[in-house]
């Protein structure tokens, strides 16, 4: 004859206990936090360019929001790879972009996706949010061979960063994306032919500012705002006229995230690395990230 033993009961109470607080930690984390995540993009922006540019937008999305100057990008520090890394969200040693100029992966992906490259954001978003429109508008052609391009709503290179700009906001005006990509080439053509840490370099960054300007103003005057974050960042800085090394002008990058459903920390301590920009826009719009991706997202500092 068997007996009762109420410490079967406890156990399978436990198990039941645990199994439903996983499921609801699960659900939370996957809940979006806002329907629109605009990526910027500005190529070339050093970290260092707020000590003497004037950037008010940026600024104000910094003090209503969570930022670092202490963000770095992967190495080398040029362009496609760290364009790569930021929506790949991976380093150069699993997508396989290893240079400036990579159309191709030097290295073998670690792993290609349904879009014949390694799996970005905007593969994930094709996946697990089937019906949300997405894009990428950008004024560096390099651009065009990072992403998949038969997943996205809008691929467009922009002849000058307002003509990319302009095409990106009537693209969110018209669409309501889930995401959009907004490359701008600015102010990097500056660094390179006329040098970093020069006043014509500081006034390309400050047109780079005009432009985010008037996109929150878009936002703004749209209803737009209260349900989108915006992410700004860089690929690199530069020294002299170029970039692609190991100093700080080189590797550290801004990286700022507003968004009304998000709580503002202002100045992050923690590491960021471009990378990690494709994790925050996963949990932003609820979204898992698969394990291959590298990248951990910034929210887990903000909240």
């Amino acid at each position: 004859m068997k007996t009762f033993n109420p410490l079967n009961l406890l156990f399978l109470f436990l198990i039941g206990f645990n199994f439903s607080c996983l499921q609801t930690n699960k659900s939370e984390n996957q809940k979006p936090l806002a329907k629109h995540v605009i990526l910027i993009g500005s190529d070339g922006f050093g970290a260092y360019a707020f000590n003497k540019a004037k950037v008010p937008n940026l600024r104000k999305l910094m003090q209503e929001g969570s930022y670092s100057l202490e963000a770095r990008c992967v190495l080398p520090s040029s362009s496609a790879v760290n364009w790569a890394s930021m929506i790949m969200g991976s380093g150069p040693e699993l997508h396989g972009y290893t240079e400036w100029g990579s159309k191709t992966p030097e290295l073998p992906s670690r792993i290609i996706g349904k879009g014949n490259i390694y799996p970005t954001i905007f593969s994930l978003i094709e996946e697990q949010l089937p019906e949300a429109k997405k894009g990428v508008v950008y004024t560096w052609g390099g651009i065009g061979y990072l992403f998949e391009k038969s997943m996205v709503d809008i691929d467009y290179n922009g002849k000058t960063d307002v003509d990319t700009a302009k095409k990106a906001l009537k693209f969110i005006v018209d669409e309501k994306p889930a995401l959009t990509f907004i490359h701008f080439d600015e102010p990097d053509g500056a660094g390179h032919n006329i040098g970093h840490d020069t006043p014509e370099y500081y006034e390309a960054v400050e047109k780079i500012d005009s432009l985010v300007g008037i996109i929150i103003t878009t936002l703004e005057k749209n209803n737009l705002m209260d349900d989108t974050a915006i992410i700004f960042s860089s690929d690199h800085g530069g020294i002299g006229k170029g970039h692609g090394g190991k100093t700080l002008e080189e590797v550290e990058i801004p990286w700022i995230l507003c968004c009304k459903n998000i709580p503002k920390k202002g100045k992050l301590n923690s590491s960021i690395v471009t990378y990690d920009t494709a994790a925050t826009i996963a949990q932003i719009l609820g979204i898992e990230q698969p394990q291959y991706w590298t990248g951990r997202s910034v929210l887990s500092e903000i909240k």
